[in-house]
């Protein structure tokens, strides 16, 4: 939990004898959890409704231990669990309201299907433009420079994969080692091999017009999914001579 200034002498502009604080304060609160962290994020979160600051007579902002919290869930959703804000929001409002609601969990969309990763939870396939530029931290420009890499591609309508948000994330923070968008060209031409390898396994079951066949090779593709990253992992690990957790 955060807590708020105590509203000492020094700390006058940053919270009020209630206890509100002003949008720097809530900065300075969830910068050493979330260092990437800005006035513009935490206005867009407020622009979308996640949190209601009160404002003061001029038009300042005043935050609540209750909102803080509540941004730092938030946060903490989008960089765990790669929700989008609608998501998100929904999800924190029906824990408000004393609901028992399960975590929703995000799923691919693949051949205008959606493939959830449990079926224990509600999934969510797609996120927006602005909402992915909001979550990854990024600016227009550097989405268009990621997608000439053909690291991040729209769907036909504009959105996003959900997955978008995971890669989007990776890239950033790759990005803080020095690591470049134009560096990992590498890395997106050896997953287009692996998922053409896969795809040339499940071709056969894909045209089958049994439904069940059909079925069946959505499932074979998941599985060799999973241990095509398994063994990608497992031999970057052996040429680097490092074992991760």
């Amino acid at each position: 939990m955060f807590q708020t200034p105590s509203g000492g002498a020094g700390q006058g502009a940053a919270a009020t004898e209630s206890g509100l604080m002003s949008i720097g304060a809530v900065l300075n609160a969830l910068r050493d959890e979330f260092p990437d962290i800005t006035i513009s994020k935490i206005r867009f979160l407020e622009s979308e409704g996640l949190v209601e600051p009160r404002r003061t007579p001029a038009g300042y902002r005043k935050f609540s231990a209750h909102d803080v919290e509540r941004l730092a869930q938030v946060l903490r959703m989008q960089r765990d669990h790669y929700l989008p804000l609608k998501v998100i929001r929904e999800h924190l409002d029906a824990v408000e309201r004393g609901e028992a609601v399960a975590l929703p969990r995000v799923g691919r969309q693949r051949d205008g299907e959606t493939v959830p990763e449990s079926a224990e939870a509600p999934t969510v396939a797609r996120i927006g433009r602005d909402e992915l530029l909001a979550t990854a931290g990024i600016d227009d420009q550097e989405l268009k420079e990621w997608e000439s890499y053909g690291l991040l591609a729209p769907l036909p309508d504009g959105a996003y994969d959900a997955e978008a948000v995971t890669v989007a994330s990776l890239v950033v923070q790759l990005g803080r080692f020095g690591i470049e968008p134009r560096h990992l060209r590498v890395m997106k031409a050896a997953a287009d091999r692996e998922a053409g390898l896969v795809d040339q396994v499940v071709a056969p079951l894909k045209r089958h017009r049994n439904p069940q066949t059909r079925a069946h090779a959505e499932a074979r593709t998941k599985e060799l999914a999973g241990l095509a990253v398994k063994l990608h992992a497992a031999l970057v690990q052996t040429a680097l001579g490092v074992r991760l957790p």
